[in-house]
């Protein structure tokens, strides 16, 4: 029988546990402490740090249970070693560490940001020899080369400052939305014109393609929303809130889309897998391309 392993992931204000077999994922169970940052307009480490040491357990006693195992089942231990915040990390590896010394099982650390792109074999089976693979997600913007999924991974590029979601989220919040602003700003953009506002698309001029041809950076495009929203306001303007999330998602997409297919054609690979919880994010089509 395949090995059951014993994942768990802590990176940031979700509390992940998911047993898997083989290739095949029996159970994902998730506990988050949205609400609780809700009111503060975005993550608090600390107070995602204490919902962790209070989810974890109630979380893994409730995946076993579903998936009808007990830890003396399990053969493997694997933990989101990181990147993510350090509070947050640090308690989904001590539980993790913990386990494997209990049990006597061997634990194996995971970069998140690859597993976000690895997890796409849990649904559509094994890599072909050669995936470009874009994470987006919350905090992260990366383009991964994947030669092989364990054991060479090569990033191509990254975000230099504000991540595609993080972007999603601080629009939001200049725009008065909910939070997490990221979704509200989706919905709202697909009643807008994407085109009404001339938004930058940082990175992409000729100048940068030399030492920035796979990188990003959406701090200056959230900065640019910021002021054009100022600047309707002071003129006594009623903003048109459909229109500026939907210039502001075009300019996000069409970055994203452009570098990751360059990417695709300079390194001639034709499988494309896009991961991370912003992908979930919709982008109408236009120009006659397709919705990415």
């Amino acid at each position: 029988m395949d090995p059951l392993v014993l994942g768990i992931e802590s990176t940031c204000d979700e509390t992940g546990v998911a047993l898997v077999q083989g290739t095949d994922l029996l159970v994902d169970v998730t506990a988050s402490s949205m609400d609780e940052h809700a009111r503060f307009g975005g993550i608090v480490p600390e107070v995602a740090s204490r919902a962790h040491l209070e989810a974890f357990v109630p979380t893994l006693e409730e995946a076993l249970s579903r998936a009808g195992k007990t830890l003396s089942d399990v053969d493997a231990i694997a933990v989101a070693a990181g990147p993510g915040l350090v509070g947050s990390l640090t308690v989904g590896n001590a539980a993790a560490k913990s386990l494997a010394v209990a049990l006597g099982k061997p634990l194996h650390g995971v970069n998140h940001v690859i597993g976000h792109a690895a997890v796409d074999e849990l649904v559509h089976g094994e890599f072909p020899e050669k995936v470009m693979a874009l994470v987006v997600s919350g905090g992260h913007t990366s383009l991964l080369k994947i030669d092989d999924v364990a054991t060479q991974v090569t990033e191509l590029g990254h975000t230099l400052d504000d991540a595609a979601g993080e972007a999603f989220d601080k629009v939001g919040r200049l725009l008065e939305l909910p939070y997490p602003g990221g979704p509200h700003i989706d919905r709202l953009a697909r009643e807008g014109d994407p085109t009404a506002i001339p938004f930058p698309r940082a990175l992409t001029a000729p100048k940068f393609q030399e030492k920035h041809a796979y990188d990003f950076s959406f701090s200056g495009l959230k900065t640019a929303v910021a002021r054009w929203v100022e600047r309707e306001r002071d003129a006594g303007r009623e903003i048109p809130v459909n229109d500026v999330a939907a210039s502001f998602a075009d300019a996000v997409a069409d970055v994203l889309v452009m570098k990751t297919l360059n990417a695709c054609r300079e390194h001639g690979i034709d499988t494309l897998v896009v991961g991370g919880g912003f992908s979930a994010n919709s982008q109408p089509a236009r120009d006659g391309d397709q919705a990415w």
